[in-house]
């Protein structure tokens, strides 16, 4: 019996240490459309959420999901949003709904959801889940017709980096690491139970087009590229600065080398004539002199995630801009017929 329970417990731990990766994030349509509702009626404040189901395989399970409240940053208020998350996950539980909790959900402004702060919660999570998401909702482009949902995880060498704690020039070299490699998206699947299926297929009109469809032929979308223009160009100037930090640094390491060579050159001058006169020569180094003092290189994390923030900019502004010159080739040509 003994021996029975040992491989039992022997192949569980096995299967736990080869867990297949994430592949897909399968969520439920009601938490899509509580997310969405949560998210719209606070816009533009960023708000968040906690997402609860399963973990099975590849494939991570979001059926449910509850909002937190809107808090300031003080620490009464955060632990009573602990003891409100706690409580709702106890009542939860009460009335037999999943209340694993696999990752969290928030809003943003335009995909301006890379930062330190995402980073830091994926971290205190991955301390107590072992696979845990974040589902990114922006409003603002529900008004173009677009479903703006994405998942997201941190990447496993992001992760070892990120703990050791050394974002120089040198680590990240050795380890190849860009920094397209800081976030993994992770494709969503929709999924509804069959009687929602065959409701909604009843809900729908005979009409060929939807409103969705309506909207996305509106060809004024001069707010959303304006905007996206201005939140690159801040992106671009914090750049700069991370770029001017790293300048001085290499300012800085090129004059403590000229004084660590001139140092160098002027002790073994001495030491020579000490040679010559018989006596001990002096040691060509010395801890104690604060020209020897290495001079800490900065994080290429902050770097790291403004080329992100960037280059998600561009790229919507080049879908958008894309899909505007689409809509007035169409509307030519229809103007033409």
């Amino acid at each position: 019996m003994a021996t029975m329970a040992r491989s039992f417990l022997q192949a569980i731990s096995k299967d736990e240490a080869v867990a297949p990766p994430l592949r897909v994030v399968q969520i439920e349509g009601l938490a899509v459309l509580k997310i969405i509702k949560h998210c719209k009626e606070f816009a533009p404040t960023l708000v968040t959420g906690q997402l609860l189901g399963l973990d099975v395989g590849s494939v991570l399970e979001v059926t449910n999901c509850f909002p937190f409240p809107v808090r300031d940053d003080d620490e009464e208020i955060e632990a009573d949003g602990a003891n409100y998350q706690l409580e709702m996950m106890r009542c939860l539980r009460e009335v037999n709904v999943d209340n694993n909790t696999v990752g969290w959900y928030q809003s943003t402004v335009l995909g301006s959801y890379q930062t330190v702060e995402l980073i830091e919660t994926f971290m205190n999570y991955q301390e107590n889940i072992k696979r845990c998401v974040c589902i990114i909702y922006d409003p603002s482009k529900a008004d173009l017709g677009v479903l703006a949902l994405k998942a997201l995880k941190l990447s496993d060498s992001f992760m070892e980096l990120y703990r050791g704690g050394n974002f120089t020039g040198e680590k990240l070299r050795e380890k190849n690491f860009s920094w397209m490699d800081i976030f993994e998206e992770i494709p969503i699947k929709v999924s509804n139970s069959a009687l929602v299926s065959a409701f909604m297929t009843e809900l729908e009109t005979d009409a060929p087009v939807s409103q969705g469809d309506y909207d996305r032929l509106h060809s004024s979308t001069t707010p959303f590229l304006e905007n996206n223009m201005e939140f690159l160009i801040k992106c671009m100037d914090d750049l700069s600065m991370e770029q001017q930090k790293f300048q001085y640094y290499y300012r800085n390491l090129s004059r403590q080398q000229a004084q660590q060579q001139a140092w160098l050159q002027k002790r073994r001058t001495e030491n020579m004539a000490r040679r010559s006169a018989g006596e001990e020569p002096l040691p060509e180094e010395d801890p104690s002199n604060p020209i020897f003092k290495p001079i800490p290189e900065p994080s290429r994390l902050e770097s790291f995630l403004i080329t992100n923030q960037v280059s998600n900019f561009c790229g919507q502004i080049n879908g958008v801009a894309g899909q505007n010159f689409s809509r007035l080739y169409l509307t030519k040509a229809l103007h033409d017929n």
